[in-house]
């Protein structure tokens, strides 16, 4: 049965279990349970798995070792949902503890199989969200590898940072204004328009915007800003009206 086929009741009672048996294995120098949990099809039971081994890494000093040794076991399975739970479980640990597992973003940036990749992406927005700059300065090492991917997933990584923060990633975004490959401006053009509709943002977004020297980008990533605040109208601090309206004043009339 799948994790969100149970009842809330049953799904508490599983994350209990699913904790308890995980911590089992590293007490008992086993990997039974985690491999059990972390190859399991369902998501969300992977998704429990990792998170219980973020948990048990902040509470259980004494097993923080032995997690490290683990994961970096699990990283040469050949699964790929064990890698990828293995990358999703790093990132827990990263919110507080970066650079005791930076190593092992390096080695999942290029891997084989797209979902370890994407762990990456996903692991570098929860990361960057509360332990910024670490995740960033880890980041800037990647902006200009010469794989489009590498840049591609870098761009989007610091994505949810800037949601709130925009002047944080900003500079790094700005140095990937000039790359050629149209997936990496596509995504440069995208996550602009995602750090725009919040509170503060687009103010910070449209000053900065202001010296860079690729306008054809500019112009581009100024209408995705207008969209966006059709498309999230619904969370976005200014109308479609309003933004159109203060990048004609400030942007387009500085």
């Amino acid at each position: 049965m799948a994790f969100y086929d149970l009842s809330v009741e049953e799904r508490n009672k599983l994350v209990i279990e699913i904790t308890k048996s995980i911590k089992t294995d590293l007490q008992n120098n086993t990997l039974k349970h985690i491999l059990f949990y972390f190859s399991d099809i369902d998501t969300y039971i992977r998704k429990s798995a990792y998170q219980a081994v973020g948990k048990i890494y902040l509470n259980s000093v004494h097993l923080q070792g032995r997690i490290i040794q683990v994961l970096n076991a699990l990283l040469l399975e050949e699964d790929f949902k064990i890698r990828q739970t293995t990358i999703n479980a790093a990132g827990e640990i990263g919110k507080t503890d970066f650079y005791i597992v930076h190593s092992f973003f390096d080695i999942a940036l290029f891997d084989i199989h797209h979902s370890v990749r994407n762990a990456v992406i996903g692991s570098m927005k929860k990361m960057g969200e509360v332990n910024p700059t670490a995740v960033l300065e880890w980041s800037r090492n990647y902006l200009h590898h010469e794989d489009k991917e590498i840049r591609r997933e870098i761009c989007h990584g610091i994505e949810l940072r800037g949601r709130k923060h925009p002047e944080d990633i900003l500079p790094l975004l700005k140095e990937l204004q000039h790359d050629k490959t149209a997936r990496v401006r596509n995504t440069l053009v995208h996550v602009i328009g995602q750090i725009s509709y919040k509170k503060d943002c687009l103010e910070k977004l449209i000053e900065d915007l202001k010296s860079w020297e690729n306008k054809a980008l500019v112009a581009d990533a100024l209408e995705e800003i207008i969209d966006v605040h059709y498309r999230y109208r619904n969370f976005s601090v200014k109308s479609q009206e309003e933004a159109r309206q203060y990048i004609d004043k400030h942007y387009y009339n500085k």
